[in-house]
């Protein structure tokens, strides 16, 4: 028995696809390919169906893979095991999340994991368009959300709630006054978070349970956090951003946080990861990391 075919089709049927296995073992695609068809003609049988929509187990298929699959979960926990006892992780991890939360929340803590882990190797897949954890090989994803995240069949692990404030230059702020209410933004620019048009208003949440939406005329579009930031130092207009974000510029007097009362949004963050079996250790020690460092750095932005 050849293991590596085996682990070849077993991922091609978790993934769901030759491409999305290739993406996730970090191989060629043809190799792949070459190596399932190699695994069917030493076994004298098909093992996939195979046409330009969708692909299937055959019956064969199906008993094989069911074989493949308690293989595979043997040998990673045997290896686990060798691992444990010696206390070295090693291996790949492959963590999404967005641009905004690669650039001010992990890169500060993900090197510290490195370097105590050095033969762990992380790829790190920062995009503002959700990613498929499933199609796309991807173990572990930070995701903000408003609203509850779909039943995906994956296990979602609550981080913490993140404040957005509404930041603007100091100029903006003392023309705005530090008493202010939502009605006294009316007029001035804004700066969009996103690129595409629309959601030109704030929705903000005050004392009391009180809310506010005011309208802007947005002056700005874009889902780059450090664009945006710049652009509200220089003056341009007004932005809501997360308070983390904006920590370092509120201390150098850079950005005021204006509406002092008032929050711009109370997103919640979670984690999403594949079922607890059979993850490889290094998936879940990285997991345990962001999930007891993450809430440190998020809520560290202070008030303003």
């Amino acid at each position: 028995m050849d293991l590596n075919q085996a682990r070849y089709l077993v991922n091609v049927v978790e993934k769901q696809g030759f491409s999305a296995a290739a993406r996730a073992l970090g191989i060629p695609k043809s190799r792949i390919s070459r190596q399932v068809k190699s695994l069917e003609e030493s076994l004298g049988t098909r093992l996939l169906n195979r046409d330009s929509r969708r692909m299937s187990l055959t019956e064969a298929g199906e008993a094989y893979y069911g074989h493949a699959k308690a293989a595979m979960e043997c040998m990673m926990a045997a290896e686990a095991a060798v691992r444990r006892d010696r206390d070295v992780l090693e291996g790949t991890v492959t963590l999404s999340c967005s641009v905004g939360v690669a650039q001010f929340a992990l890169s500060p803590i993900l090197p510290r994991f490195l370097a105590e882990n050095p033969r762990v190797v992380l790829r790190l897949q920062a995009s503002n368009d959700y990613a498929d954890l499933i199609s796309e090989g991807i173990d572990l994803a930070v995701r903000g959300h408003l609203s509850l995240l779909p039943d995906s069949g994956l296990i979602q692990r609550r981080l913490t709630e993140v404040p957005w404030h509404l930041f603007g230059s100091p100029g903006i702020a003392q023309q705005i006054g530090t008493a202010a209410s939502p009605t006294e933004l009316e007029g001035q620019p804004g700066l969009a978070h996103g690129w595409r048009p629309g959601g030109d208003s704030w929705s903000l949440q005050g004392p009391g349970g009180s809310s506010a939406s005011v309208p802007f005329a947005a002056r700005m579009r874009s889902d780059d956090m450090v664009a945006l930031k710049q652009a509200a130092a220089a003056g341009l207009g007004v932005v809501a951003l997360p308070a983390y974000v904006c920590a370092e510029d509120l201390a150098a007097g850079r950005l005021t946080r204006l509406l002092p009362e008032w929050i711009a949004g109370l997103p919640e963050i979670s984690l999403l990861m594949h079922e607890r079996r059979g993850n490889p250790p290094q998936v879940d020690a990285l997991a345990a990391f962001l999930r007891r460092e993450l809430p440190e750095v998020m809520n560290g932005g202070g008030s303003g």
